[in-house]
């Protein structure tokens, strides 16, 4: 008998066990379904793309293309300069100008120092010789009306009398003007003179300016660091301010846009974190946050349509991504999770 009382005693016993085994993997499974789906509850996944800024990069002024430095697919920096135009031009206008405000330099130097003190003593010589001259023509018209009245009017013709006249009216009036640039040449150019001269300098200089500005204007340079989408011009075709020559796609800030209904709209808030997926790199997410949030409802665009979306009404929510490694490319499908339990 104690042989079977022992055996019997081994088989519950193996009993005992598998129920405890099977209790507490029951007990496992449920603590799983439960958190799995408290954490389900708590999960928002949306789906969207990526959008990024685009640029439209033209010549601020037309003119042939010179030199395009870049291609489709090249990174750039702000600054770098990506395209050229032909100034050839536009740079001998600008040693006409340069040339051009030299002269006009020197002119308003000489207004402004007035006259050389050769030429005033130049003004008095010819005050002098002026004054000369018509002493000896007062002298001469003297004499003969002495003697016209000495011979009553016989002794003198009256032309000889009439020419000698006429010479002595000069004489003082070649003293007056001689007077006159004398005192022109002491008191020196007059104010509006000097002030037109500097006036026209001035214009030359700000054209000059202008010309060096369009010259600088044949550089295309990036505005900000981006890379090249689209190559639109090529050297030899002529440019525009209206035509592009290139579309660049700004590498920050990115973004992906995605909708969300109205009963989840309350569950998000500027500033959530989130994560971002695609189906090329689903492992490890990207880290984002929400940012935009539309205040305005909108039908469920195409791109984003299910069945049970057809015809609802959904908001637009831009996730802000930091996409340190540049893995996602405008339009890209991507899944957005974020966790709102506690975004009330």
């Amino acid at each position: 008998m104690a042989p079977e009382v022992f055996g019997h005693s081994t088989t519950m016993k193996k009993a005992f066990l598998s129920l405890a085994a099977i209790a507490a993997l029951a007990l496992l499974a449920w603590a799983w379904l439960h958190f799995a789906a408290r954490d389900r509850d708590n999960a928002l996944t949306l789906y969207g793309n990526v959008d990024i800024r685009q640029i439209s990069l033209a010549f601020d002024g037309s003119g042939r293309v010179l030199e395009l430095r870049v291609d489709e697919g090249d990174r750039v920096k702000a600054g770098d300069v990506l395209a050229t135009l032909d100034t050839r031009t536009l740079s001998l206008q600008a040693e006409y100008a340069l040339a051009q405000i030299g002269v006009q330099r020197q002119n308003l130097l000489r207004l402004r120092n007035g006259s050389r003190p050769e030429e005033i003593a130049h003004a008095r010589s010819s005050l002098l010789a002026a004054r000369a001259e018509a002493q000896r023509a007062r002298k001469d018209l003297a004499r003969l009306l002495s003697i016209a009245e000495n011979t009553k009017d016989r002794g003198v013709s009256a032309q000889d009398l009439d020419r000698v006249k006429t010479a002595a009216r000069v004489a003082d009036a070649r003293v007056e003007q001689e007077r006159n640039a004398l005192r022109l040449a002491e008191i020196g150019p007059r104010e509006e003179d000097i002030a037109a001269a500097k006036a026209q300098l001035e214009a030359s200089e700000a054209q000059l300016a202008l010309l060096r500005h369009q010259i600088a204007q044949g550089e295309l340079k990036a505005p900000a660091d981006a890379v090249v989408r689209s190559r639109l011009l090529e050297p030899g075709d002529m440019a525009t301010p209206q035509k592009p020559v290139y579309a660049l796609a700004l590498t920050h800030p990115k973004w992906v846009r995605v909708y969300v209904a109205e009963p989840d709209l309350g569950k998000l808030k500027p500033g959530q974190a989130a994560r971002v997926t695609t189906d090329s790199r689903p492992d490890p997410p990207i880290a984002g946050k929400v940012g935009y949030i539309s205040s305005v409802a909108e039908f469920t665009p195409k791109s984003v349509q299910t069945e049970d979306l057809r015809t609802s009404l959904v908001y637009e929510l831009r996730v802000i991504v930091e996409d340190a490694d540049d893995a996602l490319r405008l339009g890209q499908p991507a899944t957005v999770e974020l966790t709102v339990g506690d975004a009330q």
